[in-house]
């Protein structure tokens, strides 16, 4: 028995968003209880190098939506990329959440044999099986997971429980 497109994509992106929703929530409590400006937290990072707390945000944001756009042929809502606080995260999630929710099943009936392009200039084109499991959802995860990180490096009292939904 095989599983759908659909079932690795609409409902673990969902799921994904979920977690980074409870994030949000437990890093407004931290701060309010900690008298930190909520600010900090989402322009933290864990290294240099790397996104902040927004980016990571935004970038699991991109890596949803624009796997349904790829697997669909059709296009992505653009977002702006200019979120600086808790709040506007917030609204981020939910323009993503809407746009997952507008996706069928039937939508993405045969999207396993689309060819997809990898983003950036590699040039590498896999089947949308192949795509979702080896990009996609791992490219996702990673930010999901990074957001994770960066808050819980700040002090915020989130665990693996929170990460798992």
């Amino acid at each position: 028995m095989s599983i759908s497109i659909y079932r690795l994509t609409v409902p673990m992106f969902q799921r994904g968003l979920a977690g980074l929703k409870t994030y949000l929530d437990k890093a407004e409590a931290y701060a309010t209880e900690k008298n930190i400006d909520p600010a900090i937290l989402v322009a933290a990072r864990l290294a240099p190098d790397m996104l902040p707390l927004s980016g990571q945000y935004q970038r699991a944001s991109d890596s949803a939506k624009f796997a349904l756009a790829r697997l669909t042929a059709t296009d992505a809502p653009k977002f702006e990329d200019n979120e600086t606080t808790l709040y506007a995260l917030r609204e981020r999630l939910a323009k993503t959440e809407a746009y997952l929710a507008g996706f069928s099943a039937q939508a993405l009936e045969g999207a396993e044999n689309r060819e997809i392009t990898l983003p950036g200039k590699s040039g590498i084109v896999l089947p949308g099986d192949e795509y979702i499991a080896t990009f996609a959802l791992p490219n996702f995860y990673f930010h999901v997971a990074t957001a994770h990180a960066i808050l819980r490096n700040q002090g915020v009292p989130i665990g693996k429980r929170d990460y798992l939904g």
